[in-house]
């Protein structure tokens, strides 16, 4: 990313650890974001009450209401808050943790110790996908629900349907290729799990808010082998 476009982001650091968050606030800062610090739960919320902002990094492990819960508490309140896209930070870097935290809407997750610099281009890179555009059809007609792909809007029976950063990037992804199956570890590169195991993750998801039976999938396939396909009326 440019300055300009740094400048341009704001981002909000949450951690109960006040000196890594001070120096996590410094080094964005220096690198030129727009940053604001809360120490747990209950100031963020105070801060998302006032600001907007472009990304959190959120630590898991905080006194009151951890990382987890509040991610999910965010992700279902819905509106512009709800739809900003998290970075995790968490000593517990075991797979089982990444895919708990992955299953509460988080977007990405970088357990620590971790190198400043990987710390920025984790944030540059989720910040990429969310701005970016889709290129394909601009709407996709899946039974009852509608996908707006430049918008990043789903709609089901005429009412909105609240996704994340992470699964309109998935689901972009997939409608640039629709009827067409995407290798799983191709989709795997825009997420935090280069297993794939984030991406399966987040199927799972979107085939609870899609399909009409999530466990025999009409419009989100599985595709042996490969990977997933989108396939739209």
């Amino acid at each position: 990313m440019t300055p300009e476009e740094r400048r341009e982001r704001h981002i909000l650091v949450v951690d109960d650890d006040d000196r890594l968050r001070k120096l996590i606030k410094e080094f964005l800062s220096r690198a030129g974001f727009r940053v604001t610090a809360a120490s747990d739960a209950a100031g963020a919320d105070r801060l998302f009450g006032a600001l907007d902002f472009d990304l959190m990094v959120l630590d898991v492990m905080m006194p009151g209401e951890d990382g987890y819960a509040f991610t999910k508490r965010l992700r279902a309140k819905g509106g512009e808050s709800g739809r900003t896209p998290i970075l995790m930070l968490t000593a517990r870097d075991q797979t089982a943790d990444r895919i708990e935290g992955l299953s509460s809407g988080v977007d990405d997750y970088l357990g620590k110790p971790f190198e400043p610099q990987e710390l920025l281009l984790r944030i540059e890179a989720i910040l990429r996908r969310s701005a970016a555009r889709p290129v394909g059809p601009k709407a996709l007609m899946l039974g009852r629900c509608t996908f707006e792909a430049e918008r990043g809007e789903l709609t089901c029976d005429g009412e909105a349907v609240r996704l994340t950063e992470a699964e309109v990037t998935l689901l972009r992804r997939l409608a640039r290729s629709a009827h067409e199956p995407v290798d799983r570890l191709e989709l795997a590169r825009d997420t935090a799990d280069a297993t794939g195991r984030a991406v399966d993750v987040q199927v799972t998801r979107l085939r609870r808010k899609i399909e009409p039976d999530p466990k025999n999938p009409r419009y989100l396939q599985t595709v042996r082998g490969v990977g997933y396909r989108l396939a739209p009326d």
